[in-house]
């Protein structure tokens, strides 16, 4: 559902490498590996983490699309060396036919033949989204130049729930999460977030829970309400939940909003000077498919990661009989990681939404079209103020 941008990733799990393409980037953003390697900093860590992440020292190396620290307008190549591939590349590796519950072994089994499921393991592994995160890196790069700003902090893991004060600002939100390896602002609440994490881990079992990715300083009027695709709010609904183990979202307190009236609900609009503001953001900084100006806010739930400690039943599909699934190495809790992903996928969808808008191929152009952008001012917005008819004159 990009419109201006689109990319693509490719690459197994364990094999020699994973590797992205970026389409659609003006020429002329200021862009270093330092920019990308933060991002895939952040994505490695988590309490809970499983041991992949300590062999794993992701850097990226541009292979195209980036000259002298500037991008060309052409597409951006990235490449993510996969460390562990040493470990896998001649080690004979036993048959998988035995389809672990919750992931793609056997669905994508079904949808393309395969008669050995780590064919399926090796693609539909959460490493992909090492580029995803690398692609966003660029897109939060060029975002930054417009004083655009994505954040985001985990507010449950496995029930545990932080209780974070609404006049807590976004900012310091942001912040605080980054202090801990649960990404959680109220410290307290972090460490009940731990401590529910080691209850699982010594119950040889997994955990999932909610993060919220809030972007700020955004300009009203992107994304439209003349057609459905162009909706933002759909386009973040799909890029959020293509997510690996994503299954549930909201935009703004979208499921508290449907308990309540629709006097309760609504963001009310007043004017300050020749500014029309909203003094509360209950639609989440979305209304009609249109950013209002006002933070964007989106709340993700995570289910529990499907492997674990604990074998589940399934069917061996070599034999027909019952079997229980084998563990492969991975998370006990991925909820912090899955959130840095989350703050990905938003950049790339509000990267591809603002290029949308302002049109050009550089950010020579593109500056001065972003100034002069219509925002929620009443000078801005003259009205005829007469009668009309939809048959004309």
């Amino acid at each position: 559902m990009l419109s201006r941008l689109r990319f693509l990733t490719a690459g197994e799990s364990h094999g020699p490498a994973l590797v992205a393409i970026l389409e659609g980037m003006v020429a002329g953003l200021t862009l270093h590996p330092e920019h990308v390697d933060v991002e895939l900093a952040r994505r490695q860590r988590a309490y809970g983490a499983g041991g992949r992440m300590r062999i794993e020292r992701d850097r990226v190396r541009f292979l195209g699309g980036v000259m002298a620290g500037k991008t060309t307008g052409g597409p951006i190549a990235m490449l993510v060396e996969n460390r562990d591939y040493a470990h896998w590349k001649d080690r004979d590796i036993p048959p998988m036919t035995v389809p672990r519950p919750g992931h793609a072994d056997l669905t994508a089994a079904i949808k393309y033949g395969y008669r050995e499921l780590r064919l399926a393991l090796e693609r539909a592994s959460a490493r992909e989204t090492t580029m995803r995160v690398a692609v966003g890196a660029v897109c939060k790069r060029f975002l930054a130049e417009f004083g655009i700003r994505i954040g985001s902090y985990v507010v449950e893991i496995g029930g545990v729930r932080a209780r974070i004060p609404e006049s807590m600002p976004y900012e310091e939100r942001f912040d605080r999460a980054e202090e801990n390896d649960v990404r959680c602002p109220l410290p307290e609440a972090a460490e009940a977030m731990r401590q529910r994490v080691r209850e699982v881990m010594e119950a040889k079992d997994t955990v999932g829970g909610v993060y919220e990715v809030v972007a700020l300083g955004v300009p009203p009027g992107l994304g439209s309400h003349v057609h459905w695709d162009r909706r933002l709010t759909a386009r973040i609904a799909a890029a959020m939940l293509s997510i690996h183990a994503m299954k549930g979202l909201e935009i703004g307190p979208a499921f508290e909003n449907a308990r309540r009236r629709g006097t309760e609900v609504h963001d009310e609009i007043f004017l300050e000077g020749d500014r029309l503001v909203r003094r509360t953001n209950r639609a989440g900084g979305l209304e009609g498919g249109i950013t209002t100006g006002e933070p964007i806010v989106v709340r993700v739930a995570m289910k529990p990661i499907s492997t674990t400690l604990t074998p589940l039943r399934s069917v061996d599909l070599a034999t027909g009989e019952a079997a229980q699934t084998r563990y492969e190495r991975s998370d006990i809790n991925a909820v912090p990681r899955a959130a840095v992903v989350g703050e990905a996928m938003l950049a790339i969808v509000l990267a591809d939404a603002l290029l949308e808008k302002l049109g050009g191929d550089s950010m020579e152009e593109i500056r001065p079209r972003f100034d002069a952008l219509r925002r929620a001012r009443l000078s801005h917005l003259p009205m005829d103020n007469r009668t009309w008819r939809f048959a004309g004159d």
